[in-house]
């Protein structure tokens, strides 16, 4: 029997100052992951979240 997709799929956020700046002090990018609905939300998510590496609340978008 074939599985249902679901509507809630799993997101991955990047930081966006972690991936501009080439002058940080650490290697790595900050990373989360969390979940959204596809109907409701169908266009890139934006949070703010906290970087590790630039020890501050930065937004995070979605990546693919």
């Amino acid at each position: 029997m074939a599985s249902k997709k679901g509507v809630r799929i799993i997101i991955t956020l990047e930081c966006t100052e972690c991936r501009s700046n080439t002058n940080k002090r650490s290697p790595g990018v900050s990373r989360y992951t969390s979940t959204k609905n596809r109907r409701n939300t169908t266009g890139r998510m934006e949070l703010k979240k906290f970087c590790t590496h630039c020890n501050g609340h930065t937004v995070h978008k979605e990546i693919k």
